[in-house]
Order: C-alpha cells, then sequence, then structure tokens
C-alpha cells in the first residue's frame, strides 16, 4: 500500500511544474466550491425549517388552537432563503468551471507543448524502439484521459469531502446519537473503495497500454495498406486487430467492471443506515426529542454523505484512467535526451575535413555493426558508400548526421568532435535525400523550400529545373501550387524522389548525402540526374550511398562494407584492378544486367 501511495504522489507531482503557472484560476475553483458546498449543506436545514412549520400549523388547526393559521410570512422567507441559496449555488458553479475550465486546458496546452518539444529532443533510437501508434496513442488519446480526467474530477473530489465534512457537522448538530449511526458508513466506504482501487489500478493501467497497441496495429495495418492487399494478407490483418481489439474489451471490462462495484456497494450501507436512522428519529419524534423537519434534514444530509461517496466509483474510473495515462505520458517526459554540449563549437560556413577515428557502433549491447571504422574525407570530395545489405551504409550517415552517436572513438569536422557541436549547428551545413521519400501536407511550392524557408520563387524553380522535374510539375493541375495529399499518394513514387532531391538542392548544402537518392527512377532520368548531380556536387562534400555501383564511377574514393568493416577503399578503376569484393560486386551486377 505504501509503495500504491508513493506511487500515486510522485505520478501526481509530474504535473505540479504544468499547473502553477494557473494556481490563481485553481484557487478561485476550490474557493467557489467552497461556497457551493456550503450552500449545498445549509440548504436542508432550511428545507427542514419550513417542514418543521408547515407540520406545527397543520396540527394547530387541526387541534383548533385559537389564534392558529398558517405562517405564510415566516414561510415565504424562508421559500425567499431557499431560493437565494439555490441562486448562489447556480453563480458559483458557474464561476468554479469556467475558472477550472480555464486553468486545466492552459495546463494541458503547456503539457502537450512539452511532450511536443521533448519527442523533438529525443533520439531516433526511441522512434525505432516504439511503434509509431503507441507514441502517437500517448500523445494523443492518454492526454485526452488524462485532460478529461482532471476536469470530471478534480473539483468533485473537494466537493465531496467537503460536503461530507460539512453534512456530519449538521448531522451533530441536529442528533448526536443519529450522526454516530451515520459514520459507519465512512469506514466500510473507505474499506470498500481501497478493496477496489488496489485491484483495478492495474487493469486501468493494462487498458491504456492496449490501447496503445490498438493505435500502433491501426497506424500499421492502414500505412501497408498496398502490401497486405498486394499479398492477399487481409483475413490476416483482420485477425491480428481483432486479437488486440479482443484484449482491449477485456481489459476495458474488467478496469471498468471492478471500478463499478463501489457505487452499489456504497449505497447498500447507506439505505441500511438509512432505515436505522428512520428507527431511531421516529422513537425521538415521538418522545419530542427532534421535530419532523430535522428528520427529514438528517436523511438530506445522509444522502449528501451518500453522493460523493458512491460517485467515487466514477471518480475512481476517470482518476485510474488519469494517473494510468499520466504515467505513460511522464515515461516520455522522463526519456533520456541526446546530451548536447554547454559550450558548444562552432562550424565555419564552409566545413572541411571529416574525419573518423576508431568509431564503433552497434543498435544493440554488444552487437556491433561499425567496427574500427578509420576514414578521412576532404572538403570537396565525394565518397561512394556501397556494400551488401546490412553492411553499416547507412549507419555510418546515421552516426555522422547525429541520429546516433558512436560507441565508443569519434567523428571530427575540421578538427572539432561533432558531439561538441550542437544538432542545428551540425546539420544546417547538411541535406540529405532519402531513399524512402516523405513530402508534407501541403502545396509543391512548400515542400520545395521546406529546408530553406526563405527561398524565393524563381530559385525553387530553377532547382526543380536543375533536378529535372519542373516539367512535370507544370503538368499537374495547379503546377508548383498543387496540393500534395497526406500521404503523398497523388504523386507517385519517382516523382517524390524527384521533389526531395530538389529540396535539397535548393538548400545549397556544404555536405551533401544521398541514400539511394535514385532507387525509384528509370535509367533514362536517372543518367539525367546525375549529370545534375555531378554539378551540384562540385566544391561539395558527398556522401553516396548506391546499390548501382555504375552510378558511383567517378566518387574520388569508395568505400566497401561488408559486415561493419571496411573491406577495402579506393577509385572505381583501382579497386576493380584489384579484383576484390568490390570487383565481385561490379562484375555480378554487370553480369546480371547484361544477361
Amino acid at each position: 500500500m505504501k509503495h500504491k501511495i508513493r506511487y500515486l504522489k510522485n505520478t501526481a507531482g509530474r504535473l505540479a511544474p504544468f499547473i502553477s503557472p494557473y494556481k490563481g484560476g485553481f484557487f478561485l475553483s476550490v474557493l467557489m466550491v467552497c461556497l457551493t458546498t456550503l450552500t449545498l449543506s445549509i440548504s436542508p436545514s432550511v428545507e427542514g425549517m419550513a417542514t418543521t412549520l408547515l407540520v406545527q400549523n397543520a396540527r394547530d388547526l387541526m387541534r383548533k388552537v385559537p389564534g392558529a393559521s398558517v405562517e405564510f410570512d415566516r414561510l415565504g422567507r424562508l421559500i425567499a432563503v431557499l431560493l437565494g441559496l439555490y441562486l448562489l449555488k447556480t453563480l458559483t458553479q458557474s464561476v468554479m468551471a469556467f475558472a477550472l475550465t480555464g486553468s486545466i486546458q492552459s495546463a494541458m496546452h503547456d503539457l502537450r507543448d512539452a511532450v511536443e518539444k521533448k519527442l523533438a529532443r529525443l533520439p531516433v533510437k526511441y522512434f525505432d524502439a516504439h511503434p509509431f501508434g503507441d507514441v502517437l496513442s500517448r500523445v494523443t488519446n492518454d492526454l485526452d484521459t488524462l485532460s478529461n480526467g482532471l476536469q470530471q474530477t478534480l473539483m468533485q473530489i473537494l466537493s465531496g469531502i467537503l460536503q461530507i465534512i460539512l453534512a456530519f457537522a449538521m448531522m451533530l448538530s441536529i442528533n448526536r446519537l443519529m450522526a454516530a449511526v451515520v459514520f459507519l458508513i465512512v469506514p466500510s466506504a473507505v474499506l470498500i473503495t481501497r478493496f477496489v482501487v488496489i485491484r483495478s489500478q492495474k487493469l486501468f493501467l493494462g487498458q491504456q497500454n492496449t490501447l496503445g497497441k490498438l493505435n500502433g496495429a491501426i497506424t500499421e495495418m492502414y500505412t501497408g495498406y498496398k502490401e497486405i492487399q498486394l499479398f492477399n494478407k487481409q483475413e490476416e490483418a483482420v485477425l491480428d486487430f481483432e486479437a488486440v481489439n479482443e484484449e482491449l474489451r477485456d481489459n476495458a471490462f474488467k478496469a471498468q467492471f471492478m471500478s463499478s462495484l463501489i457505487s452499489p456497494l456504497v449505497s447498500m450501507s447507506t439505505y441500511l443506515v438509512i432505515g436505522v436512522v428512520a428507527i431511531i428519529g421516529c422513537l425521538l419524534a415521538l418522545n419530542g426529542s427532534i421535530q419532523v423537519g430535522q428528520i427529514q434534514a438528517f436523511v438530506r444530509y445522509v444522502w449528501q454523505v451518500n453522493d460523493p461517496m458512491s460517485q467515487v466509483s466514477n471518480f475512481s474510473a476517470q482518476i485510474q484512467a488519469a494517473f494510468a495515462a499520466l504515467s505513460r505520458i511522464a515515461q516520455i517526459l522522463d526519456e533520456e535526451e541526446l546530451a548536447e554540449p554547454q559550450v558548444p563549437a562552432r562550424l565555419s560556413e564552409a566545413p572541411g575535413t571529416i574525419v573518423f577515428e576508431h568509431v564503433y557502433f552497434g543498435y544493440e549491447p554488444g552487437k556491433p555493426i561499425i567496427r574500427d571504422l578509420n576514414l578521412t574525407v576532404k572538403r570537396g570530395q565525394t565518397v561512394a558508400i556501397v556494400g551488401p545489405t546490412g553492411a553499416g551504409k547507412s549507419t555510418i550517415i546515421n552516426l555522422l548526421m547525429r541520429f546516433y552517436d558512436a560507441d565508443s572513438g569519434r567523428i571530427l569536422m575540421d578538427g572539432t568532435d561533432i558531439r561538441d557541436m550542437t544538432r542545428e549547428d551540425l546539420r544546417k551545413n547538411m541535406a540529405m535525400v532519402l531513399q524512402d521519400t516523405w513530402l508534407f501536407n501541403g502545396t509543391i511550392y512548400d515542400n520545395l523550400r521546406y529546408g530553406r524557408l526563405d527561398a524565393r520563387r524563381d530559385e525553387v524553380i530553377a532547382a526543380a529545373k536543375l533536378a529535372g522535374v519542373h516539367h512535370f510539375i507544370k503538368t499537374l493541375p495547379g503546377g508548383y501550387d498543387m496540393i500534395v495529399n497526406e500521404e503523398g499518394s497523388n504523386i507517385s513514387q519517382g516523382e517524390k524522389q524527384l521533389l526531395t532531391i530538389a529540396r535539397a538542392i535548393l538548400k545549397a548544402p556544404q555536405i551533401l548525402i544521398l541514400d539511394e537518392a535514385t532507387s525509384s527512377v528509370d535509367t533514362r532520368l536517372e543518367k539525367h540526374l546525375q549529370e545534375a548531380m555531378a554539378t551540384v556536387i562540385e566544391n561539395r562534400t558527398s556522401f553516396i550511398i548506391a546499390h548501382r555501383l555504375s552510378t558511383i564511377r567517378n566518387a574520388d574514393l569508395i568505400l566497401v562494407l561488408d559486415h561493419g568493416d571496411v573491406v577495402e577503399q579506393g577509385r572505381h578503376t583501382e579497386l576493380l584492378k584489384k579484383g576484390g569484393f568490390y570487383a565481385r560486386l561490379y562484375n555480378s551486377q554487370f553480369s546480371h544486367s547484361s544477361g
């Protein structure tokens, strides 16, 4: 139990920095809740006084007491007081809702910002290790669950506690014996709540985790929709979805059912107490120790104790879901960021020599991909990296761009360790064209100038012409102003690759990285692109990853990788003369293409 309390306390503490700036709104909400609860607690007593007055007047009239009549003036004053209390309650509830909603939504706004900024600072390995759908679920569903939980339960809990305290105070003022009987509700409700909450918290965490799995499955299913259709795996995809959906249903059912047991169990104990109180109240009324209106007010106060306790079931479900959601959000906020230097080194406008010194790296501990890489690349050189799949070609680029940091060794740029530079400063002189292209939802023009927002339209068009994509763009409806949809499915893969090349050209980087940048274009267009790229890479340091070895004949240096090791390096003709690994790769492609 201590561990549970510590967990709840630590988890709730994560919200403090986001709530603190809006504590004025929360304080106003608390004040309004206190006033609302006070009016709620006074109302039964006034109603009881009105009932007692009517009963006394009716009894006097029935007994034909001289001068007996209905005291309308006094009754009217009591009704006026009641109306004032009800109006005050409505007003304070409205002010509380306004202040609370504004404060909570502002805090959630800041929390979303913090999560978004945190995601921007996380290393690539975090996204490699976590399904996209699960990350998306944490940023959307979990934040919504937390927001709804705070909105619907925060003040209700405070109101319920105050309501119980004031109700007991009023009951004690009416009759202590009856109040003592009612007091039995509290320990029974606490025991019931504790029993249910302990068993349901794990179920709610499981519910949120399974919801993340479901989002991941849906995202994977629809992003890979064409592949599922291609391999006729629709039935298997549906079965996989149904399995996760079934797991979510089971977890949600268990969590909701367990938490919903609180209300009927607490209400059962309340009904028993009301029965006992009614008997005691009647006996006391018969001997004149208590008035009828006081019994009525007392029963109202019993329900004021029962209501917040029976609502614990709803509160429990929402609070536990909110705590589970906050715990998952906190996991993102607690993730280790890639460290930035406190006093960063600055790159020159035209970075020079790049040196890899005894670089070792593996995506998993004990499984190195790159082993003792030593390489010197001078300014303006074109370096081609070749080798079979899984040899570590893209890994070298990931290390150079600091998507990952080397396990040991270092990478120097103009004699400075790149870990001593900020990633922003390091990457501002780089442009990269990937094999897997990505265009954002927006116009073609905006996509082309993404890496250089201050580019003029004529510069954008010049880059498109250099990449050989200008004519294609002009044939599209809207030309440069055509909207690319979210999936980029209204443009072919080859055309998207041309657009990303134009985007890189427009940035005019000092270091250009091409990772299979021409893999989706035909041979004729590839030849044109090679000529264009020859102009682009002139006087720029370039890294080219290529499977088509015919495209890198003019590279200044060719690195041949195999299982993370540089097995050969040199120029194209030199490596062919050696008759080694590169020659076998080249000849196998040539023979295959000839055949």
